[in-house]
């Protein structure tokens, strides 16, 4: 692949894949469930552990630029069987979220036709509401933001800078005017995380507070198309903290002009609502029009560090060999692209056949909480693995490389753990409905089983050489010299281009 990308496009990646205005826009109103008027809290709180992870990232990345990111890390510091779990829950999690985002997407488009007027074409209406047109609409969004994704991703990291120039304008026009006007007063209580109903009202919260989060690390996924490995680690902690400033503007903007109540109520519609309460038509579309812009590049940047996560599975024999197919003229995952957009499609339109499916979808998107905090806490622990001898060679380098990267992986494990006793106690029969503990379970155990499952087929099957040595096709050939800081540097054998 080609490296053609700066900081600025790691930054619009990242920032594209976490999707802030969606995120607001759609996700305040169920933080909002659990956390009541202490969002802030939250999100503060969610924060201290994803930072971590983040520093992990960067602190592997700079001896190790791989497009597989933790999958390759976890493997080779940790093991292949974690390694590949890594890479799998990224995949199918990934997979599900753009089926979901498609539909969305499709919705919001509805919605914005029918802001200006046009509600039927050829006699058909266009609903908002309806499943069906919503998911046909998101399709073709979907098809697009594949073709831009496949005919070069610097074009595409170009476009979604432009879509988040306008949405980040609009969204901090708003909020910022929230601030001023809003009749709700300020109040240091919703920095308490304290004073959330619950522990379990508060593991939830948690959850949802990092998924919002996810994202960030999209710009590791093309760490092999930067022009040096230390942009991409840039790009994703600056997203990180521009996330940071984002999530806590729109919590406090929120909070000033609505009420615990007005929030959870409106819920997906409450970045609309909050434009129609602070301005006349037509500038109350501007939100909705920043949501709309904010779905079509959370699609595209979901599409991009999903095709080189599976493509550096299939570099390693993890996966099938056509993942690794590289345009010889785009110089990006062609076919992979094309592949996973496919199964996102395919698992969109079976959702409108089956419409207990759509429960199941909207329940995996949140399931994906627990495995977001898995694959993150997993990526996390492999650094405070690799570099364990830094406990002997000072404070800050222990500190750094060790202690906070451990203190981060056991805080979403035990955040994950706790959730799955509350929600393994929650019911007492099994019920497919998202307010149904042991269905809240299925998922994400459904998706490390099935990762298993393939891993087993990848080891036993395809005999990939990574379940022997965590290091790819020819690693066993490869002399691993030193990184400069006293312990031995990973080297990826030759990929695609080589």
């Amino acid at each position: 692949m080609r490296r053609s990308l700066g900081v600025r496009d790691g930054i619009a990646l990242a920032a594209s894949s976490t999707a802030a205005t969606t995120s607001i826009g759609i996700g305040m109103g169920s933080l909002a469930a659990y956390a009541g008027r202490q969002i802030p809290a939250l999100l503060l709180l969610a924060f201290l552990p994803i930072l971590g992870i983040a520093l992990s990232y960067a602190r592997l990345n700079r001896i190790e630029p791989n497009c597989g990111s933790g999958y390759t890390w976890v493997g080779r510091s940790i093991g292949p069987w974690p390694g590949f779990l890594t890479g799998w829950v990224v995949l199918v999690g990934n997979v599900i979220f753009m089926a979901y985002t498609g539909a969305v997407t499709g919705s919001v488009v509805l919605q914005f036709l029918n802001k200006l007027g046009l509600r039927s074409v050829l006699g058909l209406r266009l609903d908002p509401a309806s499943t069906g047109i919503s998911t046909a609409v998101g399709l073709v969004a979907l098809v697009a933001v594949t073709v831009t994704a496949i005919t070069g991703v610097r074009y595409a990291t170009r476009m979604q800078l432009w879509l988040l120039i306008f949405e980040y304008v609009v969204l901090v026009g708003f909020c910022g005017y929230a601030l001023i006007v809003g009749d709700h007063p300020f109040s240091l209580s919703w920095l308490d995380p304290f004073a959330i109903a619950s522990p379990q009202a508060l593991a939830q919260g948690m959850v949802i507070a990092v998924f919002i989060y996810w994202g960030w690390d999209a710009a590791f996924s093309v760490n092999e198309e930067t022009r040096s490995a230390s942009d991409a680690a840039r790009g994703g902690l600056i997203a990180l903290v521009a996330m940071l400033g984002l999530f806590l503007l729109g919590a406090f903007a929120f909070q000033r002009v609505m009420s615990t109540g007005e929030l959870i109520r409106n819920g997906p519609q409450a970045l609309t609502f909050l434009g129609s309460r602070l301005a006349p038509e037509p500038w109350a579309l501007l939100p909705l029009a920043a949501l709309m812009c904010s779905a079509f590049a959370s699609l595209q940047s979901s599409v991009i560090p999903t095709a080189r996560g599976a493509l550096a599975m299939s570099r390693d024999r993890s996966l099938g060999a056509v993942w690794q197919r590289v345009h010889p003229r785009y110089g990006s995952p062609a076919v992979g692209t094309l592949l996973i957009m496919a199964l996102a499609a395919l698992l969109a339109v079976v959702a409108v056949g089956i419409p207990r499916l759509n429960d199941m979808i909207l329940t995996a998107v949140n399931s994906i909480g627990l495995t977001v905090a898995l694959y993150y806490g997993l990526t996390a622990l492999a650094c405070a693995v690799r570099f364990r001898a830094s406990l002997h060679r000072g404070a800050v380098r222990a500190l750094r490389d060790v202690v906070v990267p451990a203190a981060s992986a056991l805080a979403l494990f035990g955040l994950g753990g706790y959730l799955v006793r509350y929600y393994a106690t929650l019911s007492d029969h099994f019920a497919a409905r998202p307010d149904n503990g042991w269905f809240l379970l299925l998922l994400p155990t459904l998706f490390v089983v099935a990762g298993l499952a393939v891993a087993a087929w990848a080891k036993w099957v395809r005999r990939a050489p990574y379940f022997r040595t965590g290091r790819g096709t020819d690693a066993d050939a490869i002399t691993l010299p030193m990184d400069g800081e006293g312990g031995r540097l990973p080297v990826a054998g030759p990929g695609p281009g080589a």
